[in-house]
């Protein structure tokens, strides 16, 4: 069937005008989401400065933490702009909203553990129960704090050995932090015989204390009977000292008591000697 040219013509100019209409119509909408798009990154990087500034400026506030808000708020910036831009392209952004939702909470899911270390990191970070340098002891773990991640917390022991602990298990558990408090008390227990006069036994034990700097004079350093034995009496030596100090101190007077006791006369019983079974005796 032959096409008249006059149609033909007229379905064309129609088709034309509809083209027209949604370059025209789609051009501002580009132009829009291109505008959008760059307000939003502005306003998102000025956002994320101004949340890292006012957080700086609240004592004690972690960097960790800073970082962590600030990013948060700059992405939540982000993904709300790209939802605008595909609503100016006629994309139902309900969907859209309802798909995030989907994949956030199977991600959720996933990643429960990780969330998990993430919550505990925040809370550590926040509460702060350690701080970077501190000695610390949780549950199995002990040693030095040496970063505070999100996810991780990473020491090192007293014998020098890399440790990475999850979070949620320094979270979990209860924290025995020995710098914390800037003091830590030491109990140096010796026995001697029973037939040693205990009077001095004291005496010398507090010389010994008092001539020492590292160890506090309040609380004064105090010695006193621990327990009795048949033949023993334990004496126990009492002081306070700097968390730093700790160890070395206690190394260094307990060499020392030994010592003062062997200077003064007062003898530490040996053990026993070990007596052969019959069977022994026998031969």
């Amino acid at each position: 069937m032959p096409t008249d040219p006059q149609s033909a013509l007229i379905t064309i100019q129609a088709g034309l005008a509809q083209l027209s209409t949604l370059i025209v119509s789609y051009s501002f909408s580009a132009i829009g989401a291109v505008i959008l798009l760059i307000v939003g990154y502005l306003v998102a990087g000025l956002a994320e400065r101004s949340i890292r500034a006012g957080l700086s400026h609240i004592h004690g506030f972690d960097a960790t933490l800073r970082n962590f808000f600030s990013k948060i708020v700059r992405y939540a910036i982000l993904i709300l702009v790209v939802i605008m831009v595909l609503g100016q392209f006629g994309v139902q952004t309900a969907s859209i909203i309802a798909a995030i939702g989907a994949v956030g909470l199977a991600i959720g899911l996933a990643l429960q553990g990780t969330l998990q270390n993430i919550a505990a990191g925040i809370m550590l970070l926040a509460l702060r129960p350690f701080r970077i340098g501190e000695y610390v002891e949780v549950g199995s773990i002990a040693g030095t704090i040496e970063e505070i991640g999100l996810f991780a917390t990473k020491l090192r022991s007293a014998d020098g050995v890399y440790v990475l602990a999850p979070n949620s298990t320094l979270w979990n558990q209860p924290v025995r932090n020995f710098t914390r408090n800037g003091v830590r008390r030491t109990d140096i227990t010796l026995s001697i015989g029973s037939w040693n006069d205990i009077d001095r036994a004291q005496k010398t034990l507090l010389a010994i204390a008092g001539a020492e700097k590292r160890i506090r004079r309040e609380p004064a350093p105090i010695a006193f009977v621990a327990s009795l034995g048949d033949a023993t009496v334990s004496l126990t030596l009492r002081y306070w000292t700097s968390a730093a100090d700790y160890f070395s101190t206690q190394i260094d007077m307990t060499k020392r008591a030994k010592q003062a006791f062997d200077s003064e006369g007062i003898s530490i019983p040996l053990p026993p000697p070990e007596v052969p079974p019959p069977e022994a005796r026998k031969q």
